[in-house]
């Protein structure tokens, strides 16, 4: 990788994938990605599409469309009724008949076409929120002994956010981002301390700061409308703690009333 070119673009990315480039460029992708989460993440986006592409041309989107044979019929009659009218010489008559047949196959086509659209976008965006939450196994939430006058107190301990460096270190290990810049990343609590999470390498993830618009950033905001609402009486604590834990971005959706993030 040079500097100029910090990242493989999508078509490199494929191209490695298929064995097509250079030894020394796939080498190098390759250990691009050892330090890379985003561009792993990207590359399975990018093979996940293309496989559920596969799929749906194989199926034939048969469960999802309309069968075609009953709306070409249909359009094949109407324009037929319309040449044998008896209202003078029909502009219809200059086409041939394989005209009718075109236009229907046209519209099926079209019709396959947005409906694949539409099944890939909703893959691909259901493929960049599964990339911002943790992985379960490695960090499935952790707490501490802790009730709801604990985490309301008005003044929080300072120190129960402090990560130390070598627990820090095992969760960029964890991730398989040893070389990943710190900077770029938040060693984040899934269930925020502020909830009753704990200090448990369970309960760590690294978290991009940038990279998806289901970020660090966008998670603090959760985190402050979950204590909010269970210090004012209107979530209880495990509720609180479950969600979080379970499906951050589904929590965010849950009490923010909203599909993407709001604009802080």
């Amino acid at each position: 990788m040079t500097i100029e070119d910090p990242h493989p673009s999508d078509r490199e990315m494929l191209l490695a994938a298929d064995g097509e480039l250079s030894s020394r460029r796939a080498a190098s992708i390759r250990a691009h990605f050892a330090g890379c989460w985003a561009c792993r993440t990207r590359m399975s986006e990018l093979e996940t599409t293309i496989r559920d592409f596969i799929e749906l041309h194989r199926s034939g989107l048969d469960p999802l469309l309309p069968a075609a044979a009953g709306p070409r019929a249909l359009l094949k009659a109407q324009l037929a009724e319309l040449a044998a009218g008896d209202h003078g010489e029909s502009p219809l008559r200059l086409f041939p008949l394989s005209f009718t047949r075109t236009v229907a196959v046209c519209l099926s086509t079209a019709v396959l076409l947005a409906a694949a659209a539409m099944l890939l976008t909703r893959s691909s965006r259901s493929l960049r929120e599964s990339a911002a939450i943790p992985v379960a196994n490695l960090t499935p939430g952790a707490t501490r002994p802790a009730t709801r006058e604990d985490v309301c107190r008005s003044e929080p301990d300072p120190n129960v956010r402090l990560v130390p460096a070598s627990v820090r270190q095992k969760v960029f290990e964890s991730y398989g981002l040893s070389n990943a810049r710190p900077d770029a990343y938040e060693v984040d609590y899934l269930i925020t301390p502020e909830l009753g999470g704990s200090g448990d390498i369970r309960n760590l993830w690294p978290q991009p700061y940038s990279h998806t618009v289901w970020n660090a950033h966008v998670k603090d905001d959760l985190e402050d409308r979950l204590h909010e609402m269970v210090c004012d009486g209107t979530l209880d604590l495990h509720t609180a703690q479950h969600d979080i834990a379970s499906n951050w971005i589904a929590a965010y959706k849950k009490y923010f009333h909203a599909d993407k993030p709001i604009a802080r």
